[in-house]
């Protein structure tokens, strides 16, 4: 599988980052089978959070047995220094391990949510301290929100090694700025910063709970998916063809491997090829990011 540079983290990802948020919804024996299946196709980079059900602790043990081939990223939701150490310590415990490779401010979403990030008592500093005691290797930050608040963060944040945001043919259709990740990528790039793409099979919103209650899903994704090998790979062909360093496996277990298959035979997309499924897509309802716009 084909691997890009992670900005300045030094390390290598393949294009496919395994999303470990599938774990969640297998038991034991069949999230060690995915975990070595992952493995077998070649990706080296996994992610994980402890929001995620029990992904961390199903991850654990191939994580350990495996440990020395994958680079392992992980995340809080905490904003302040107490509470980033404890879900940090609480994940290294929960995963067994000593050290997480790229740890990440999860889910930025509002200003001042940055605003406490970066104070003195905020999450960051609990970080930096953490990487002066070799408890993790780079920092970074993941978001569905509004790209301009991911832009202030790279602006305010000078030891941002990667970004994780949304990016797919419907978002990238939108023209306005609540959806402007191509603005995102593009400065990413500039700053030399790694990027990790996610909701790249996101096809819209699922239909009200009235029309198709959560039950009924067919995945677990909070979005609907595409769902055919055909569409997975158009949809992982045009993400890694953005320019993204990788792209994030979805959440549903059930998608991974046609994901994967997609990732192993990825060799570029034509830029006629992009144009016409941001054209197909441009009337669709994103799912990102008006749903964390309250």
């Amino acid at each position: 599988m084909e691997t890009r540079d992670l900005g300045p983290t030094g390390h290598e990802s393949t294009v496919a980052t395994f999303g470990a948020i599938a774990l969640n919804w297998l038991e034991q024996e069949g999230a060690n089978q995915m975990v070595e299946l992952v493995l077998d196709r070649g990706v080296n980079h996994f992610d994980v959070a402890p929001t995620y059900g029990d992904a961390e602790l199903k991850l654990g043990p191939k994580l350990r047995q495996h440990r020395e081939e994958i680079y392992l990223g992980c995340k809080t939701q905490e904003r302040d220094y107490d509470g980033a150490r404890r879900k940090l310590e609480r994940s290294l415990d929960r995963l067994g391990v000593d050290h997480i490779d790229l740890y990440q401010v999860h889910g930025l979403e509002y200003e001042e949510e940055l605003e406490e990030i970066t104070g003195n008592d905020g999450a960051l500093a609990a970080f930096r301290d953490a990487k002066e005691e070799g408890l993790i290797g780079d920092i970074g930050l993941t978001s569905h929100g509004n790209p301009q608040l991911i832009l202030d963060a790279m602006d305010r944040i000078d030891d941002l090694a990667t970004v994780m945001f949304p990016l797919n043919p419907v978002v990238a259709a939108k023209d306005d700025d609540d959806h402007d990740y191509e603005a995102v990528l593009g400065r990413a790039d500039e700053e030399g910063i790694g990027t990790l793409g996610i909701k790249a099979f996101a096809k819209g919103s699922w239909p009200s709970t009235e029309e198709l209650p959560e039950t009924d899903r067919p995945y677990a994704n909070w979005y609907e998916p595409v769902d055919t090998p055909d569409e997975i790979r158009e949809r992982f062909d045009f993400a890694a063809s953005q320019g993204l360093s990788t792209v994030v496996t979805p959440g549903d277990p059930k998608l991974v491997a046609m994901v994967l298959d997609a990732a192993t035979r990825y060799d570029g997309m034509a830029e006629s090829e992009q144009r016409s499924l941001v054209e197909e897509a441009r009337h669709d309802d994103s799912p990102v990011p008006e749903q964390l716009h309250h």
